[in-house]
């Protein structure tokens, strides 16, 4: 080409879509920039399954065609699906190390951290079925696990007590099904669903039911984020240690009467409202009622 170019190149690498718009020159030249210099430079790769993966201890069938396949599909969706990975990593270094010091103090294993992870992406959200939280815990499920669930307050969007009250759920499920799998399977159908479908299609484990959609992927998804998590280079993540959400350092103070305002209990300390809830989001509303004088414990955030 004779003369420089001229040219906007956009690059959307969550959807795969290139658009190239060169001004000044002929069609000719258009396609001839876009064959020797967009199709060399932005390439995305098939994936290779890894072999030898676990899930919490327990080793995963990946010789069985349909496990492999199904593996594959959920690698290839997180890890091209890149700001909702990029977040959950961002993310887990914030909560994570909480998960793991309770998961640890509870004896169970680590690899459950990756359930909430994928079941919230470690955010207080509403599910439109009504679950909430970091756990997604159902109302009446929450409160048969003791946490407690009212209109001015709701545990389920408290980090610590409701990972105790996941502990509890999912040890009761082990008890069940003696099954990792299956434990984190009877977590998203429930374990009557997962029970009746080893019954009536006469199986075992997890890898050869047949289950609907969102069950049928949901420990594959699990296996997904934690192979990337653990080997983001590996599948082309570049995450920099200060691009990571750093975990809040606060003091933690008792109450055992009402707070009539939280904005101005906030402002008692140096804080905002948001800064406040930030760190408490299981405080429902702008006040809390705390008619039975019971002792909550609320979250200080320090600043430097």
């Amino acid at each position: 080409m004779k003369d420089i170019l001229k040219f906007t190149l956009t690059i959307l690498l969550g959807g795969g879509i290139t658009y190239l718009m060169v001004q000044g020159t002929t069609k000719e030249d258009q396609d001839k920039y876009y064959e020797h210099h967009v199709s060399d430079n932005y390439k995305v790769f098939s994936l290779a399954v890894p072999q030898g993966l676990t899930f919490c201890g327990q080793k995963i069938p990946l010789k069985n065609p349909h496990v492999a396949e199904m593996l594959d599909r959920e690698l290839l969706v997180n890890t091209y699906w890149h700001s909702n990975t990029f977040l959950m990593m961002k993310r887990a270094n914030r909560w994570f190390p909480t998960i793991e010091r309770i998961l640890k103090e509870e004896g169970m294993p680590e690899d459950l951290k990756y359930l909430a992870l994928i079941e919230s992406g470690l955010t207080t959200v509403s599910s439109p079925a009504g679950a909430k939280g970091y756990w997604q815990f159902m109302k009446s499920t929450g409160k048969s696990y003791q946490l407690e669930i009212n209109n001015n307050v709701d545990e389920r969007n408290h980090l610590e007590k409701s990972t105790r009250a996941a502990c509890a759920y999912l040890r009761d499920s082990y008890k069940s099904f003696n099954d990792w799998a299956l434990v984190a399977a009877s977590y998203n159908m429930g374990a009557g669903g997962v029970t009746k479908n080893l019954t009536n299609q006469n199986q075992d484990n997890y890898w050869d039911l047949n289950l609907n959609a969102e069950t049928s992927r949901y420990v594959y998804r699990i296996l997904a984020v934690k192979e990337i998590m653990n080997n983001a280079g590996k599948y082309g993540f570049r995450v920099r240690p200060k691009d990571l959400y750093q975990p809040y350092e606060f003091d933690v103070i008792t109450v055992d009467t009402a707070i009539n305002d939280l904005v101005i209990f906030s402002e008692k300390f140096g804080l905002t409202y948001r800064e406040l809830k930030d760190l408490n989001p299981w405080m429902r509303s702008s006040s809390l009622s705390n008619k039975s004088e019971k002792e909550y414990e609320v979250k200080i955030l320090k600043k430097n």
